[in-house]
């Protein structure tokens, strides 16, 4: 007996379009004729920061001898204006054009233009100027609350893509093309000091170019805070003994990472277990699988400033790191020179260990103006890593006089889409005028916090 089965209905093609789907969505009418309303309105946070620590008054008399006529605008204003479109976000002159138009806020803003010339105006005199600017802003802003706890300063170098033929534009050791900035961060803060732009085919071990931004990043630092310890910190690309000397001539500690070759290698095997110390973390725990010793005994380094210390690490590596053939027994080792005093060498490998976060730094500069280099001239291109340099500069002391939480810490990112970005109405009643923000927006209360707190600073330029 045959059993037939009947098949499984599927729904044809008719029968889907009788489905009605269910959405909220709703058709929103948009007009061009709103009045009063501004976008990006917290970026005007930073601009009245950099009215507060005397930035703006500062670059104008760093850009006084380009003024033509008193009409025009004032140079050093359109520098600011163009660090602050930096800090929103922008990576070319033309994004100035966000300010711009928007007078009832951010005042009269140049034209792209009108910021070519200013930029083309800008010789090495008037960047030394300008840079000195920066140094006094520096200054009220660390007075009013930003000073770090030490000064731990970070040298590292990175590499930035050219997309097209641009001046001193070369090959790196990477097989890209483009430059090889050389740069020192604030460790505490993240502030950047120094900044010196070199082509791509630019040395990792130029003693020169690190010691002229270490100049560079002491310039940048008050006088009372140059006559305490300071502690210069760089990768095995900054150990060289030309450098190191220079650093003891200036009076400064060094932490430089060293290339392990044969001779410390051989040292390092020959340690007996008991030479060992238990390395530790961040929060001064033992950190599990690592170990440091000190080889100074075993490495001739009187060739080194004296009082020059060598110190490895051990680690078992994380799973499917690779090994080199002299890690092969289990070990994975770094190691590092230093002139600092101390017993505690694992407390000398954490501090130099916490390096590391310049990288970071570093990214969020890449964010902040450092990867776009917009210019086919060299010298313009040097220009703007200073516009960079402020923007990052406006950012961090932005956190640490304004902001808290989570906020105090933001990468440039988050501090753009929560508080820069924000759109605000402007409103005038009795000859005032107000910046009303949407009262949905989450972060609406820490921005009007932030512009509190930096009302209650000092205002001005400092003595």
């Amino acid at each position: 007996m045959r059993m037939r089965f009947a098949k499984a209905h599927s729904p044809s093609q008719e029968d889907t379009r009788k489905v009605k789907t269910q959405t909220t969505r709703q058709t929103v009418e948009v007009r061009a004729d709103g009045e009063g309303l501004v976008s990006h309105a917290g970026a005007y946070l930073l601009v009245e920061l950099a009215e507060r620590t005397g930035l703006t008054e500062a670059l104008s008399a760093a850009m006084g001898t380009t003024r033509e006529r008193r009409s025009a605008h004032d140079p050093g204003i359109v520098l600011r204006d163009l660090a602050v479109s930096i800090a929103d976000g922008g990576d070319c002159v033309s994004d100035l054009g966000v300010l711009a138009g928007q007078e009832a806020l951010f005042g009269a803003v140049a034209s792209q233009s009108t910021a070519h010339r200013v930029i083309k105006s800008i010789d090495e005199p008037i960047l030394d100027a300008i840079r000195a600017a920066r140094a006094k802003a520096r200054e009220q802003a660390w007075e009013a609350g930003a000073r770090p706890r030490e000064i731990v300063l970070d040298i590292d170098a990175t590499l930035i893509t050219a997309h097209s033929e641009k001046e001193e534009a070369k090959g790196n050791y990477k097989g890209g093309f483009g430059f090889h900035p050389l740069l020192c961060y604030l460790a505490e803060t993240g502030e950047p000091l120094a900044g010196l732009l070199r082509p791509g085919n630019a040395g990792s071990n130029t003693a020169a170019d690190h010691f002229q931004v270490l100049q560079g990043a002491l310039e940048q630092l008050p006088e009372p805070d140059l006559q305490g310890e300071i502690l210069v910190r760089a990768d095995s690309g900054g150990k060289t003994k030309a450098f190191a000397s220079d650093c003891r001539d200036a009076g400064i500690r060094f932490s430089l990472g060293y290339e392990l070759r044969d001779r410390a290698r051989e040292a390092i095997v020959a340690l007996p277990q008991s030479a060992w110390r238990q390395a530790i973390d961040a929060e001064g725990k033992a950190r599990e699988g690592a170990q440091v010793a000190e080889l100074s005994e075993q490495i001739d380094l009187s060739t080194w400033p004296e009082g020059t210390r060598l110190i490895v690490r051990r680690e078992r590596p994380h799973p499917g790191a690779q090994f080199e053939v002299f890690d092969a027994h289990g070990y994975r080792h770094t190691a590092f020179i230093t002139d600092q005093a101390g017993s505690d060498i694992a407390a000398l490998e954490l501090r130099h260990r916490r390096r590391a976060r310049v990288e970071d730094a570093i990214r969020c500069g890449k964010e902040t103006g450092v990867r776009a280099l917009p210019f086919a001239a060299f010298e313009h291109n040097r220009v703007w890593l200073e516009l960079s340099l402020i923007a990052q500069d406006l950012l961090r002391w932005t956190g640490r006089l304004c902001l808290s939480g989570e906020l105090r810490l933001a990468e440039p990112k988050r501090t753009r889409q929560r508080l820069l970005h924000v759109a605000g109405r402007l409103v005038r009643s009795a000859r005032r005028t107000s910046l009303r923000l949407p009262r949905s927006w989450p972060w609406a209360d820490a921005l009007a916090a932030a512009f509190s707190r930096l009302r209650a600073l000092p205002a001005g330029a400092p003595p």
